[in-house]
């Protein structure tokens, strides 16, 4: 098969992987793969370093081959080859120095096919996208600040890197982020005593785009220099747009001052969509993947899903890869034989549990359980503290608070800023890498119980 092929093929299990496996471990692991070459039995999949070439092969290896065996239909051999995946920088110095350092690190972080174009407008989210529009051709005067609301998976960050991607190509100064990297970046400037840097940063944008908003909830000093933030941008007529899940009014645990000031602008709503636009999004979709897909085809996927539009766009891939594989017509019964069993997939491959992570990780330090949940702070046991927790994130679905909640009731900053410190260090210690990798090798080859129930 061509390089195309392999390509091709890869970006389908991508999207089965995304189903079957947690966010996060999707998000560090799995993001910047791409497919190589497939030819023979040998499929090639490129990862950006070795680490992950190591993790990959080491952890995920039995499920990424029974992923491509189900696409392919044979078996498959599989090499992880590092191939640094992330694009080269412009060789035109005098052009990128008059790019500013902000809006370089906060283009790398949009996703290419986010933009209005690629963004299919209905009842659902007519309003939302018309005022998005406005805020990107006019940021600061229009709409300040626009708070976009509403379910996972419909279309708000879509919006979102949109408008910041509109603003980039006007040369304007963007920050992108999420808000629990906000969170993390503000701990981490009062631990390295920057928030003066810290401030420089977000206070000197042209736009300032946040994601999930919510997470900010219940955290007094992060939401205390967010307001700060807001009212420095505001006053200078500088753009602010947010999302979330929720109204503001709404979100538990907000400061009134703060909820205050994120109802000053425009509030509008995200849907989910009807039969209609499902239909037109499944559309768009087949068309920018050059594919000829019926329309009763395409009105019986668009009945699958009614709530989710990432779920619904990797449906129809799942489906266009398996007619391309097997050369056969693309019919409604084709798309039903690719479709199935992916609910029972993913529960097969997310039944680790926080008191399997808690265990391999204590084995692991050769501490107790206990030690964990308790308020012991001596370096090893921190450390193994931190791993636990971010293993938990990678490994399971449990929320933030949950986390706390196994590792003895601890806030949601605390699991947070260990989550991060890890995250941010995995990359350049030697230790943490072969710890981690020793602490997940012995958790996906012990014994499980499937759908445990955690006391």
């Amino acid at each position: 098969m061509s390089d195309r092929s392999a390509q091709e093929i890869w970006e389908v299990a991508l999207g089965e992987l995304q189903v079957q496996v947690s966010k996060p471990n999707y998000r560090t692991w799995l993001e910047k793969t791409v497919g190589l070459s497939h030819q023979d039995n040998q499929f090639v999949i490129g990862v950006p370093n070795t680490f992950i070439a190591e993790y990959l092969s080491k952890n995920q290896r039995c499920l990424i081959e029974k992923t491509l065996i189900g696409l392919t239909h044979h078996d498959v051999d599989i090499v992880f080859q590092v191939n640094g995946r992330e694009p080269s920088q412009p060789t035109n110095h005098s052009s990128q120095e008059r790019v500013p350092a902000t809006k370089q690190i906060s283009s790398r972080r949009f996703n290419s096919k986010y933009t209005f174009d690629s963004f299919v407008v209905g009842s659902c989210n007519r309003l939302a996208h018309a005022a998005a529009r406005e805020v990107a051709a006019s940021p600061g005067h229009s709409y300040n600040p626009l708070f976009i609301y509403g379910g996972v998976g419909l279309g708000k960050t879509h919006l979102l890197q949109a408008i910041g991607q509109e603003a980039i190509a006007s040369n304007l100064q963007v920050i992108y982020v999420s808000a629990e990297r906000f969170t993390s970046e503000f701990i981490t400037s009062l631990q390295e005593r920057q928030t003066e840097e810290f401030n420089h940063k977000y206070r000197s944008v042209d736009l300032l785009l946040i994601d999930d908003i919510q997470f900010i909830a219940g955290k007094e000093q992060t939401q205390e220099i967010f307001f700060h933030t807001f009212n420095e941008l505001h006053n200078s007529n500088r753009q602010i747009a947010v999302t979330s899940n929720s109204l503001p009014q709404t979100i538990s645990s907000l400061e009134n001052r703060l909820r205050s000031r994120l109802e000053w602008g425009l509030i509008v709503d995200i849907q989910p969509p009807a039969f209609e636009t499902r239909l037109a999004i499944l559309q768009a979709k087949a068309e920018r993947e050059g594919a000829n897909v019926a329309s009763e085809v395409l009105e019986f996927l668009a009945q699958q899903i009614q709530q989710n539009i990432r779920e619904l766009e990797g449906y129809l891939n799942r489906a266009i890869a398996l007619a391309r594989l097997t050369r056969a017509l693309l019919t409604p019964e084709l798309a039903a034989q690719a479709l199935k069993n992916i609910a029972d997939k993913e529960s097969a491959w997310n039944s680790v549990t926080p008191d399997q992570v808690i265990a391999a990780v204590t084995d692991s330090f050769q501490l107790a359980p206990l030690d964990l949940k308790s308020r012991k702070r001596d370096k090893e046991t921190a450390l193994a503290r931190q791993m636990a927790i971010y293993l938990i994130k990678q490994e399971t679905n449990c929320s933030l608070t949950r986390i706390g909640q196994e590792l003895g009731g601890r806030n949601h900053s605390t699991i947070t800023h260990a989550y991060e410190k890890v995250a941010d260090e995995i990359n350049t210690n030697p230790y943490l890498q072969r710890k981690l990798s020793e602490i997940q090798q012995s958790l996906h080859h012990q014994p499980r119980k499937r759908n445990n129930k955690l006391p």
